[in-house]
């Protein structure tokens, strides 16, 4: 009776089953018959545009049927259910009452169905009462990377590092603010007019933004960066051609030395994955704190403590600062901080914290490059009403960091680490850097795909060698370094 659905939300109005429409039929066309064998292949083009028009119509036809009926069964439901008393039980129990109402409704309004339409519907209903809705099949699929709704109906998904249009939608714009203050107030923060911008967290990590209207001209605007149900490590990486094995021993061996390590990229370019990786080698005694605006880092270790930023209230207070978790931090006895984003300027005092004890402290910022990084980082600090000389600043840069790791999202959607490269000092008032290991682009498939691959520069005992000499990892260093130098190789050859 309803075919493949469209979307997973209703309209407003209520009744009983809506009358089917008849199909489309296409029009002859005089000039086209008369055209003879000549027109034949434009015949056949038109006549295969004329069936997909007929099939869209037929489609539609079954979505407005559905979307009453639906309508119909759910405010027939709210009109039967204690939503109080459903607020009491447990998810399962509560999916199975509601199962049992509708079909119920379904038996007593004549609705006819198919046992495969009728499940659809039980579960199209329980997600959204229960869940979020049209969003509860997206969040389900563990191959979708990013969620992208733009109004009630456009939604968009990122599979594989390109962006698909999807066949799901909203009721309308109040439906679709509904779900999203359903997200938000799981974390304790509200989405309404006087608070359009919000930043909040589903409950397995993943990062969520809204901005609704007046701000978001065409409707509300929903979107989610999905994280996987199994937390990405630094083998699989190497699977996904992200690094290459050396690159990612060079990797390991960063984390495990207790090397302060910042991570640059774009956004989507998987700088929140790759720090999740570097702190995997952490050891399980030490003592990590870290501070987040949302909470999406996935730490492993047995002692770990998990700071959140907090917005303002109401009346505008009650604000916590990224920067004042950063400044708490140090009166916690951290041996690391971990800082998931970097915007202002709490990088003065993650700087700080690096210099005076905490080593293997990290943290990630948008930049496009090494250098840039470096620049970003500076004009942070000056930002944050910091009087200090550049150069005092620059050295401050110098002390503290000692690997600038970047990663970047190609054209055609891969995330490749393209550089790890070490600071090494300054020269005047320029703050020096070297390129470790860097990945080259070669060229690209017929797919449309980019070809490359990850190169030492030929520089086998780096700056951070004496970390790794302290830490008994020296000789895997060199072994890597000299492993991934192709330019040797081939000279050799």
């Amino acid at each position: 009776m309803f075919g493949k659905r469209t979307s997973f939300g209703g309209n407003s109005q209520t009744g009983t089953q809506a009358r089917p429409v008849p199909p489309v039929q296409p029009r002859p066309d005089p000039a086209r018959q008369d055209k003879g064998a000549s027109g034949s292949s434009s015949a056949s083009r038109s006549g295969r545009e004329d069936v997909i028009d007929v099939q869209a119509a037929q489609a539609t036809a079954r979505d407005n049927s559905y979307f009453q009926t639906k309508s119909s069964i759910f405010s027939a439901l709210i009109d039967s259910i204690d939503l109080s008393q459903l607020a009491t039980m447990d998810q399962d129990s509560a999916r199975e009452e509601i199962r049992d109402i509708v079909a119920e409704i379904i038996a007593l309004k004549n609705f006819v169905m198919s046992i495969s339409e009728q499940e659809d519907l039980l579960d199209d209903i329980c997600n959204d009462v229960l869940g979020y809705g049209p969003l509860e099949p997206l969040l389900a699929r563990d191959d979708i990377a990013d969620i992208m709704v733009n109004g009630s109906q456009r939604c968009y998904i990122e599979v594989a590092g390109r962006v698909k249009l999807t066949n799901v939608r909203f009721r309308d714009d109040a439906h679709l603010m509904n779900v999203c203050q359903r997200i938000v107030s799981q974390v304790g923060r509200r989405v309404d007019e006087s608070s359009p911008i919000c930043d909040a967290r589903l409950p397995d990590g993943s990062r969520v933004n809204v901005i609704a209207p007046p701000l978001a001209i065409d409707g509300p605007t929903l979107t989610i960066r999905k994280f996987k149900k199994d937390k990405l490590t630094l083998p699989q990486l190497v699977r996904y051609g992200s690094i290459s094995e050396e690159g990612a021993e060079v990797l390991r061996i960063l984390g495990r030395v207790r090397a302060n390590v910042l991570i640059s990229g774009g956004t989507g370019s998987g700088k929140t994955t790759l720090l999740n990786c570097l702190t995997a080698f952490i050891e399980k005694d030490e003592r990590v704190i870290t501070c987040e605006d949302s909470a999406e880092l996935q730490l492993q270790q047995p002692h770990v403590v998990r700071l959140e930023t907090r917005p303002p209230n109401l009346e505008g207070e009650g604000e916590i600062t990224m920067r004042e978790l950063v400044r708490n931090c140090l009166r916690m006895r951290p041996e690391r901080i971990i800082v998931g984003e970097v915007r202002g300027p709490e990088a003065f005092d993650l700087l700080q914290a690096m210099n005076t004890g905490h080593d293997g402290s990290m943290g990630t910022l948008h930049a496009n490059s090494p250098r840039e990084a470096l620049s970003r980082l500076e004009s942070m600090i000056t930002m944050g009403g910091f009087s200090l000389p550049s150069r005092t600043i620059r050295e401050m840069i110098v002390s503290s960091i000692d690997v600038i790791v970047q990663a970047a999202r190609l054209r055609d959607g891969s995330r490749r680490i393209t550089h790890i490269s070490e600071v090494l000092g300054m020269e005047g008032d320029v703050i020096v850097t070297q390129d470790v290991f860097l990945y080259d682009v070669m060229g690209e498939d017929s797919g449309g795909n980019l070809l490359g691959r990850h190169r030492s520069t030929g520089i086998t005992k780096p700056h951070f060698t004496e970390k790794a000499r302290y830490y008994n990892e020296e000789a895997a260093l060199v072994q890597a370094l000299e492993a991934s130098n192709i330019e040797h190789h081939e000279a050799i050859r």
